[in-house]
């Protein structure tokens, strides 16, 4: 059709130089015009069409298959070299920031969670002293508790919690600190109710759990009780705390997704 629009507009041209062109050639042209517009819109409909197909097709994902806003799809992991409770204690132990979701999303503080190890660790428990802190208030952390994890079997895990008496003279402290040996398990107290039970996913090699329903008391802000949802993984934890009243409603907490913590060391 090309070649005969072009031979058809050269040989218009040639009777326009010569003085001969007649209508017949007029209505051809403007035909062929025609023709080429009808389908280039045809093209266009078909080229716009194939581009919205190709935006459905992606394939949606489970809810198992993203955890708290991270899509585990995009970690790609490998086989996994350590023991499953060494590989726990790895990825719980450090300095954690939620930096970068702060700076895209201001409906997030940028908040510092250090997580200690103290106290010998045996096969089946380990402990953390954990410190969270907003980034530009270090010195003065609002929460500070005490991790006992626990290795129920090899896929299960629970992390118990407990708070600490004289929380002022643990702000800052490392691994080592003489500080540490002045407390024991005798004197920390557990939240009853309100433990993490983890469960290792394998094929993400990821640790997923949270509270139980309506078993972490709490009386912040109003509140009646918390829950707590929990991702682990290398490099990241994800943290989603809420608090409710008795009628349901939620009264303290992020809203929309956990917090999003990449280790810093």
């Amino acid at each position: 059709m090309t070649q005969l629009l072009l031979a058809t507009i050269l040989n218009f041209n040639n009777r326009s130089q010569c003085g001969k062109l007649n209508s017949q050639h007029y209505s051809n042209v403007m035909s062929y015009l025609s023709h080429v517009w009808y389908y280039l819109f045809i093209a266009l409909i078909a080229f716009f069409l194939s581009a919205v197909s190709c935006k459905t097709k992606v394939p949606s994902r489970t809810n198992s298959e993203v955890i708290e806003g991270v899509d585990q799809n995009n970690f790609p992991t490998k086989p996994l070299e350590l023991d499953r409770f060494e590989f726990l204690k790895q990825c719980m132990t450090g300095t954690f920031s939620s930096r970068d979701q702060s700076k895209n999303d201001s409906d997030f503080f940028d908040i510092q969670l250090r997580m200690v190890p103290i106290w010998e660790k045996s096969a089946n428990v380990f402990y953390l002293y954990v410190e969270q802190a907003v980034a530009n208030s270090l010195d003065k952390p609002y929460r500070q508790r005490v991790y006992k994890v626990v290795k129920d079997d090899d896929t299960h895990f629970t992390s118990y919690i407990y708070t600490l008496p004289e929380t002022e003279k643990f702000v800052g402290k490392n691994e080592g600190d003489a500080v540490f040996a002045t407390i024991d398990q005798e004197i920390i107290i557990e939240k009853n109710g309100c433990e993490v039970r983890l469960v290792f996913d394998p094929n993400k090699n990821t640790f997923s759990g949270s509270t139980g329903e309506k078993t972490c008391p709490s009386e912040r802000a109003g509140a009646s009780w918390a829950t707590s949802k929990v991702s682990i993984m290398d490099g990241m934890m994800i943290s989603w705390d809420q608090g409710w009243d008795d009628k349901g409603q939620q009264v303290w907490g992020a809203v929309k997704s956990g917090y999003i913590f990449k280790k810093c060391y």
